[in-house]
């Protein structure tokens, strides 16, 4: 069976990319589809953490009332030496840190920003189709036909790949493989009392120690906690096949403070996130199909920008389309403009973010001279020194004004 439309957007996948996506170019005015592989709508995973550069989109898509009720605006963003305790930096996300930057500093729970733009996409008649599983793309006779495992297809204007770090359809662009870092993440987001050792509520806490790390926030008006452990298993170094495993995780963090080894029984032991990311690819459009969110530039965590990343894709693709892809025209060329225009912008940006998330990674993990140095350097920092998050935070673009 085929559906042809050919004045739609096809979005593959149904994450926060492909929501944020759908949203952005339905709330322009554009018939929208996303085609999701699972038979529901949802996210796997604890906390996310949603700074300024998001959530003044999502203030644009009408949906940060929602997220902000849903989530926690935490005061601070905590530095903390793991072995040690010792408090080093902290960044004050409270009302300067807003005004400079245009949006506030939001946690959440992935899921709940999912539901949160499900409905709004729902609000805006984008059509949400499960359980297809999207297995080729091909550009035709004004078109794009998108194919589904099941043999469903769709004709439409242009296609969305945001299909993940696994991505399928970025083999039109690229036959790289995922980059393992040899790091593997434990988390949970469990009820407060549950939690043994737990930082301020008001902060964001990241301990940071010898190829390992735990960042600690509450979710869900602090009813929740959620706590990510992460550390360099010994086990892939040596090149077993299982590797990052519970006694491992209990093995890398017994070197820590009290506080930090006190969260650690919190976390979930029956599932483990190994952490990879690709190197930047040089090109993300194949005909009318582009790439988008993870499928184009998967990161390491430790800027907490991967769903940020995701958001931001997802205005500029509204926009380029927007701009050079008029509602009614939809000739290879217009589309061809509209999607080299959106990789261009953000092509480079992601990529240094990509970049910059492996580096941030190396400095919090280091040990012996070095660790003391950045020790000593993130204790010089003023804690109104904004200068390493205004090239990240900051307005990117001409339409939007910083404040000082």
């Amino acid at each position: 069976m085929t559906h042809h439309r050919s004045d739609e957007i096809l979005v593959a996948g149904g994450g926060i990319g492909g929501l944020a996506t759908a949203l952005a170019c339905a709330r322009a005015g554009r018939r929208v589809r996303v085609l999701e592989r699972s038979g529901e709508f949802a996210e796997i995973g604890a906390g996310l953490q949603l700074a300024p550069n998001a959530t003044r989109i999502l203030d644009r898509l009408g949906v940060l009332e929602r997220v902000v009720a849903a989530g926690v605006l935490p005061e601070r963003l905590v530095f903390n030496d793991a072995l040690t305790g010792d408090r080093l930096t902290h960044l004050d996300l409270g009302e300067r840190f807003r005004r400079r930057y245009g949006g506030p500093y939001v946690v959440l729970h992935r899921s709940d920003l999912l539901d949160i733009l499900l409905a709004a996409c729902r609000e805006h008649g984008v059509l949400l189709d499960n359980d297809r599983h999207v297995t080729a793309v091909a550009d035709d006779a004004g078109g794009v036909t998108v194919t589904c495992a099941d043999g469903t297809s769709y004709h439409a204007a242009l296609a969305v790949a945001a299909d993940g770090l696994r991505s399928g359809l970025r083999t039109l662009l690229s036959a790289d493989e995922p980059v393992c870092s040899g790091y593997v993440a434990y988390r949970g987001a469990v009820p407060i009392e549950q939690v043994g050792a737990r930082s301020a509520l008001t902060d964001v806490v990241v301990w940071f120690g010898p190829g390992l790390h735990l960042v600690q926030y509450p979710l869900r008006g602090g009813t929740v906690y959620n706590q990510v452990a992460v550390f360099r298993s010994p086990r892939y170094a040596a090149g077993h096949a299982d590797w990052g495993l519970p006694d491992e995780l209990d093995e890398a963090f017994s070197v820590t403070c009290e506080q930090v080894r006190a969260a650690v029984p919190a976390l979930w032991r029956d599932r483990r996130w190994p952490m990879s990311d690709r190197e930047p690819i040089g090109d993300w459009v194949a005909g009318r199909t582009a790439l988008l969110g993870d499928a184009a530039h998967p990161m390491l965590q430790y800027l907490a920008q991967g769903a940020c990343q995701a958001i931001e894709d997802a205005a500029a693709l509204a926009d380029a389309v927007g701009r050079h892809l008029p509602p009614g025209q939809d000739e290879a060329a217009a589309v061809d403009k509209a999607l080299r225009a959106y990789a261009a912008e953000r092509m480079p940006r992601t990529a240094r973010v990509q970049r910059t998330a492996r580096v941030w990674g190396d400095i919090w993990h280091v040990d012996g001279l070095a660790r003391d140095l950045r020790n000593a350097l993130f204790s010089r920092r003023e804690a109104g020194d904004f200068t390493d998050t205004d090239w990240l935070y900051g307005p990117a673009g001409p339409k939007e004004s910083t404040h000082a």
